[in-house]
């Protein structure tokens, strides 16, 4: 394994740790927005409906995708202006 990538492993686990709260904040403040309960449905939550359960999923694997993406992106590339090499 490269030094770089090694080096970067405690970063990427940093950097995860903080996507992670900040899509979670931000798919609770969608799900306001879009008129909703305060907290989003489970799966397995009798009084909704299918409609509503589907929608909360998508909605929030579709944040947590994105800005995971954002952060991993941004992390590797502030990776390579301190250091000079691609951390992946």
């Amino acid at each position: 394994m490269k030094a770089s990538k090694l080096a970067y492993k405690p970063v990427g686990l940093a950097l995860g740790a903080v996507s992670g709260m900040l899509a979670g904040a931000l798919f609770k403040q969608s799900w306001k927005v879009l008129g909703h309960d305060e907290d989003a449905p489970d799966a397995t939550d009798e009084e909704r409906t299918w409609r509503e359960v589907l929608l909360a999923a998508v909605l929030q694997g579709a944040i947590f995708a994105g800005v995971k993406a954002a952060v991993d992106r941004g992390g590797a590339t502030a990776t390579r202006r301190l250091t000079g090499a691609w951390p992946g």
